[in-house]
């Protein structure tokens, strides 16, 4: 039995906490190294999209590339071994950094999107919403032209679209109101609604432990319930390629690809002879 193996047997309500490496082998990129450094520039900011006009044509373009391969992922081994978990009675809830919703797809009930979900935008002003394959085909019809560009897929569907000139890009308003139409995903330097944060911190707080999957933590909406169930002397470990902010608090430390490291929840039960 592996050590991961012996954690999760041994801890029976898992406050398991998601990132970026856990949706990689589904085919969507990660933003960081494994020092934990950005491989590319960082993503936009929630206060550039909302008053810079061009950030949000140069965002919108694209993601009108990026998300049909992003909109097609689908859950991976890590996924499914989650999931199988969480069926078992070991999952007290899931809380993921990721925007792909793979958790849902894949059977995961107890989860909460922490930094939203991509599949739906949202207006800004009066709270107009749409699926974002609908918005998909306004920003088609609007900009025929650019479905035909090539560009290599980055984090979160986004597309590395460079030499471009975005000022020709057409991005739609809200139909309702007008309004600036932004995806149901919480930017950078934009909070993370409280519901969300009450959701997590009542959860780790009734588990007996805490898994990380797949993230380096160093964004703080993270890194923060690890923190402070670390410092409630909950065994906290981690399974994910390279160095974590919370290295110095970790009970286990896995580093490995989290497809193969969790693909034994997934195996049948041995048989035993009687």
């Amino acid at each position: 039995m592996t050590p991961l193996q012996q954690f999760i047997e041994a801890h029976q309500r898992l406050f398991v906490l998601t990132g970026a490496g856990c949706s990689t082998d589904s085919g969507i990129p990660d933003y960081r190294d494994r020092e934990g450094e950005w491989k590319r520039a960082p993503p936009v900011t929630f206060q550039a999209f909302m008053h810079e006009a061009a950030t949000r044509q140069r965002y919108w373009a694209r993601s009108l590339i990026g998300w049909p391969q992003f909109g097609r992922a689908l859950p991976n081994t890590a996924h499914h071994a989650l999931a199988q978990l969480e069926r078992r009675g070991q999952v007290e809830r899931l809380v993921t950094q990721n925007v792909d919703r793979l958790h849902q797809r894949a059977g995961s009930e107890r989860v909460v999107d922490l930094h939203g979900r991509l599949d739906e935008v949202r207006c800004m002003t009066c709270d107009w919403r749409s699926a974002r394959d609908d918005f998909q085909q306004h920003l088609v019809e609007r900009n025929p032209a650019w479905q035909q560009l090539d560009a290599t897929a980055a984090p979160d569907g986004d597309a590395d679209l460079e030499g471009q000139d975005f000022d020709r890009f057409d991005v739609p308003m809200c139909p309702r109101c007008g309004g600036i139409v932004k995806p149901d995903v919480v930017f950078f330097g934009e909070g993370v609604p409280r519901e969300r944060v009450d959701a997590a911190t009542q959860a780790w707080q009734a588990a007996d432990a805490v898994l990380v999957v797949g993230s380096s933590l160093m964004v703080y909406s993270g890194y923060r319930f690890v923190r402070a169930a670390a410092q409630a002397c909950k065994p906290v470990a981690a399974l994910t390629l390279g160095r974590t902010r919370a290295d110095p608090l970790l009970s286990l430390k896995i580093d490995a690809r989290c497809s193969d490291a969790l693909a034994f929840v997934l195996r049948p039960e041995p048989l035993f002879a009687h």
